[in-house]
Formats: C-alpha cells, sequence, structure tokens
C-alpha cells in the first residue's frame, strides 16, 4: 500500500459557534481549528480571490496562447469561478488515504479478474501504462470526504493550475490560508514527467517524439483550451504535439499516421472509452497491436472507471472475501457511500428505497442519464432496470457561499482530485446550481481548493511519495 499523506496531528480545542449564514464581518474560529475554519470561510466568507489579469498571464504563457484568456471571457463565462474553497487538512489527508487504498485493492489479481470479466476484449489489452489523469471525484460532509464517482480522463488540470495561481488575498482573514494542495511551481514538472512514465511503461526507454491529443471535434469541446495548453506544454519540452479528431488518424503499415507521420503517444481525451465507434478503428487498432503509447486506456476504465466497482469497493464482505486487510476495508467503508448494482431480482426493493438513492450508468460520464431517486418517474425506472445501472446512497454536496452582482449565493460544490498511480496531484473544486456538476453557473465553474491550519500541518499533496 502506499505511505498515507504525512499530516500532524490536529488540536482538539474547544470549538466556537459557527456564526449564522451571511453575518457580517463574522468571526473565523482560529487556525488551529482547521475543519471549523474552512467550514467558516467557505459559508461566510463571499469575496472574490481571482485576479483576472494574473489568470490571463498564466494562461498565455506563450504568444500562440494570446488571446486565449478573452476567448474563456467570452466564450465560457462559467468556466472559473471568481471563489475559493478551502478545506482542512484532515481532508486531504483523508481522501489521500482513499485513493491509496482503492490503488492496493485493484492491484489484486481477484479484483482485477471479476473487473475484466464484464468488459469489452479490448479491456484486456495491458500494455503497461497507468493511465494519466484518474479523476478521483467527492463530496464534502460530517462524515468526511466521500466519493461518488472516478474518471478515467478527467479534464481541467491545467486550468486548475493556472486558476490556483492566479489569487490574491481578497481580506486580511483570508491571506494565510492560500494554500494550494500541490506545489504549483513544479505541477507542469510533474505532468511531462507522467507522460514521460506512461511511454517507459510501455516503452522501456527513450521519449514519445510525437504526441496527439485527441478528441472528437476538439475544438467545439468545452476544455479545447485545455488542449492548447497540454499542446504548448509538450512543444516547450521539445515534443512535437498536435491535436486532432480522430478522423485525422491513419492506421498504415503497422504504424498510427497523421498526415503522414508517425504518432508515438496519443492523451486520449475521447469519451467512447472502449473506442467501439467506427470512426476510431485506427486508433482501435493501433492500440491492439501495441504500436501507439495510449493514455488513459480501455485497461484503466474497466478496471476503476466502471461504477460497478465502487459496489465492490463499498461492499466490506466482498472486499473481505478477497482478502482485502481489515484495515483498507475500514477506509473504503468510510469513504465510499454504499453502491449496488440495479437488477431485476431485487428492483421493488431498490424502488422503495429510491429517495435515498443516486442512478448512475454504469459506463457513463459526465452525469448523463443519471438521475436522482426522488425525480424518477416509472418510465425512466424502466430504462434504468434494463441498462446497467448502479444505484449509490445520496450523499450531499456541501456549499460555498458566493457573491454575483452584490447578490450572495450559496453554490453545491464537489471537489476531483487529479490523480495518478495511487497518488494525488492536484485538488480542485467545481461550484454549480442543479442536480449535478455544470459550467453553466453564475459565480460558479472551476474553483481552487486551499488548506485552512498553519505552515506545519500539511505539505503539497503533489510532493507524497508514491
Amino acid at each position: 500500500m502506499h505511505p498515507p499523506l504525512k499530516l500532524a496531528p490536529l488540536p482538539a480545542p474547544q470549538l466556537p459557534a459557527v456564526p449564522a449564514p451571511h453575518a457580517s464581518a463574522p468571526a473565523f474560529p482560529p487556525a488551529g481549528d482547521a475543519a471549523r475554519l474552512a467550514l467558516a470561510l467557505n459559508r461566510h466568507c463571499a469575496c472574490r480571490s481571482l485576479d483576472r489579469e494574473r489568470l490571463r498571464r498564466q494562461l498565455e504563457a506563450e504568444p500562440a496562447l494570446l488571446g486565449l484568456a478573452a476567448d474563456i471571457a467570452h466564450s465560457r463565462p462559467h468556466l472559473f469561478s471568481a471563489t475559493a474553497v478551502f478545506i482542512p487538512p484532515a481532508t486531504l489527508q483523508a481522501m489521500a488515504e482513499l485513493v491509496a487504498a482503492i490503488d492496493t485493492v485493484v492491484a489484486l489479481p481477484g479484483f482485477r479478474a471479476e473487473a475484466l470479466r464484464r468488459a469489452p476484449v479490448i479491456a484486456q489489452h495491458d500494455h503497461g501504462p497507468r493511465g494519466v489523469f484518474m479523476g478521483f471525484d467527492f463530496h464534502l460532509g460530517d462524515d468526511g470526504p466521500q466519493l461518488i464517482e472516478i474518471n478515467t480522463n478527467a479534464g481541467g488540470a491545467l486550468l486548475n493550475r493556472a486558476l490556483a495561481h492566479a489569487q490574491q488575498a481578497c481580506c486580511t482573514q483570508i491571506e494565510p490560508y492560500l494554500r494550494p494542495t500541490a506545489d504549483l511551481d513544479r505541477l507542469d514538472a510533474v505532468w511531462l514527467q507522467m507522460f514521460l512514465d506512461e511511454w517507459t511503461l510501455q516503452r522501456g526507454g527513450g521519449r514519445p517524439a510525437r504526441i496527439a491529443i485527441v478528441d472528437e471535434a476538439p475544438a467545439q469541446q468545452y476544455l479545447h483550451p485545455e488542449f492548447l495548453l497540454f499542446q504548448h506544454l509538450f512543444r516547450s519540452a521539445g515534443i512535437d504535439a498536435l491535436i486532432t479528431d480522430p478522423a485525422g488518424l491513419d492506421w498504415h503499415e503497422g504504424r498510427l499516421l497523421h498526415d503522414g507521420r508517425a504518432i508515438d503517444l496519443v492523451y486520449n481525451r475521447l469519451t467512447d472509452f472502449y473506442l467501439e465507434s467506427p470512426a476510431l478503428a485506427p486508433l482501435r487498432a493501433a492500440f491492439e497491436a501495441g504500436a501507439v503509447v495510449l493514455t488513459p486506456h480501455p485497461h484503466a476504465h474497466a478496471l476503476y472507471a466502471d461504477k460497478r466497482n465502487l459496489a465492490r469497493l463499498s461492499d466490506p464482505a466482498h472486499l473481505a472475501a478477497l482478502a482485502v486487510p481489515a484495515a483498507l476495508i475500514d477506509r473504503l467503508a468510510a469513504g465510499i457511500p454504499r453502491t449496488l448494482e440495479v437488477t431485476a431480482a431485487h428492483a421493488d426493493e431498490l424502488w422503495a428505497r429510491r429517495r435515498g438513492l443516486f442512478f448512475k450508468p454504469a459506463t457513463g460520464f459526465g452525469s448523463r442519464a443519471a438521475y436522482r431517486g426522488d425525480k424518477l418517474t416509472r418510465r425512466v425506472w424502466q430504462d434504468i432496470i434494463a441498462g446497467a445501472y448502479v444505484a449509490q446512497t445520496i450523499v450531499l454536496p456541501s456549499e460555498r457561499l458566493v457573491n454575483v452582482d452584490g447578490q450572495d449565493s450559496e453554490l453545491k460544490l464537489d471537489v476531483r482530485a487529479y490523480t495518478y498511480a495511487g497518488r494525488i496531484q492536484l485538488v480542485a473544486a467545481r461550484l454549480y446550481i442543479g442536480q449535478t456538476t455544470n459550467f453553466r453557473t453564475p459565480g460558479g465553474g472551476f474553483a481552487p481548493v486551499f488548506l485552512t491550519g498553519d505552515e506545519n500541518t500539511a505539505r503539497p499533496a503533489a510532493d507524497v511519495a508514491a
């Protein structure tokens, strides 16, 4: 098992009462009360910490990126929130321990065999790479961070690094707590090395000469600005990089080509996780032949992101049968809401309990075709029974007070941990209104996550040894 994040123990003094929402100039708890301090900052401090000029400089790091910030502001006005989110170091530690525990269990032969048994044949191909930018999505509550989903192509990491770097203290109370969850100045090097590690895991040595960032109609994707940042990251390291639709790829004489030139590594941003579309035939053939390093890939999706895995990971009896140590079972039970596969055999029981459940397609993404149980109709319920769905115990998201056009509003929030090889690299938040996360909420969007507590209570998550 990966060692847990090393944090100094937090003191446990008598906590003062948290002031009522919207109280003017609340007296925040002292720094030692890290959990109550984070709660107070999130609920009662609506000031805006984003410095948009600093964000522009972060996004436009080279001449080819000039105008990117203005384009985002015009075409994606709710991509970035102007407000930060605060968590105590203990929350970061609990997230790191859960990520490491899941990585340990996924490595067990019994777990892997079960996960791969229900996956398409293409997922059986394991060429070595682990999969870049795994996303662990959490809701925060009184019982600590609760993992609601794992994604294998989590977007937004580079955008969130730029956003976290563009913050300023909006008041004296905030200034001591603008402490990010990673060493932001090192992250570009950490992420570049991650791709080089993926290459080494499959090829054994050297480095890729040409990387393709692949998605359907990439220029129309909401996170297309991040593709441009990745292209700059790779080119700054002397690696040719391009952004392309799968239609721009060819499979010829054992090589994956773009405009007649070989592609060595594909950074996969597709949501066709098993490469099933006919348009992906060249990429699928190259992956199956091991002729290209593809990351993330179908094998990782089957092991981590299929939501039926959460049913196994949240079932203590099942984990015990796999010989998972008791301490890991306790960690998983504490951090993953109980999840069940939806089958006709227990459909009546789940329907009766639906108001406390959230229903998600097992291999879906982005909250598509996901439903809160209290919103279900009988017609939709029949579709759920016929499809591959899971039912997860509802864990309500916490809230963040924001101020938009002079009006205070409480937005929901979730927290995403970007990880690689069982280690957290950066933590960011998403603020929204509605049933699920979105980028349509005024005042919402990506938000940086900062740590409360003093300087000695945590160290950057990206520095945690795997």
